[in-house]
């Protein structure tokens, strides 16, 4: 399985997809800090922006833009059923690909981490604990993992638009459902209300007051268990229609 990762992984050297990974954070960053000192909010607001647009654009948009670029990368090669004929496991190179984006998620939001972190020591941003700023990143990578497959599937199946537009969909669908009732049984939604009483925001931007239903942390674990359920099944799913799809 090693080498299929490593293979995977040799498909992002030089690429757009790597770029992305670095100055998406910074670019948050950048967008969070130059707005607060235009609404002259409070330092503290600082964080709030952040893993309010973090999990509302890059891991919606983002993550469905780096599985299609992964994705396009063996489209344009030629596809997949010639590696068959040559003993690839088909299912090992389709898991390759989940693990690979996965990673690059990952270690775009260790960088957003660790730049937060310095920023608010080197800068007015309202400094916050190391261990919120960690906790709200790991969070929002963990809830969004199970779209990875579904942006995967749809860019293998239908084309790199749909699997873009379904992120776009994704984006207007987490701010409408996330301080609903029904949040649970919408994936988009998940990242964005556990930020709520994890860094204390709404869904729409807003700071929450102390006393807000939204800030029970009760949901935490629940939308944890959930989306890694569903990053499951999505992987599973989406694994075995891949493998009977390249057979046939």
């Amino acid at each position: 399985m090693i080498h299929y990762l490593l293979s995977e992984n040799l498909k992002f050297k030089r690429t757009f997809s790597r770029k992305l990974i670095v100055a998406v954070p910074l670019f948050f960053l950048l967008f969070s800090f130059f707005t607060q000192q235009n609404l002259q909010t409070e330092d503290h607001y600082f964080m709030e922006m952040v893993f309010n647009w973090w999990p509302l654009l890059f891991m919606t948009i983002g993550s469905a833009l780096l599985s299609t670029l992964s994705n396009n990368k063996d489209r344009k090669a030629g596809g997949y059923r010639s590696l068959s004929s040559h003993g690839i496991s088909i299912a090992k190179l389709w898991l390759s690909k989940i693990i690979v984006v996965s990673y690059y998620l990952l270690l775009s939001s260790l960088l957003l981490i660790a730049v937060m972190y310095l920023s608010g020591l080197l800068f007015p941003l309202g400094a916050a604990p190391l261990s919120e700023i960690t906790t709200a990143a790991i969070v929002v990578w963990l809830t969004s993992l199970g779209m990875i497959p579904l942006y995967l599937f749809l860019a293998e199946q239908f084309g790199a638009v749909v699997s873009i537009l379904a992120g776009l969909f994704g984006m207007i669908v987490s701010v409408l459902a996330a301080d609903q009732p029904s949040w649970i049984y919408v994936p988009w939604s998940w990242a964005l209300r556990l930020m709520c009483p994890i860094v204390g925001v709404r869904p729409n931007g807003v700071a929450l007051s102390a006393q807000d239903a939204l800030r029970d942390s009760s949901v935490i674990l629940t939308g944890i268990v959930v989306s890694l359920v569903f990053f499951l099944v999505t992987l599973t799913l989406t694994s075995c229609w891949f493998s009977r799809r390249e057979v046939r």
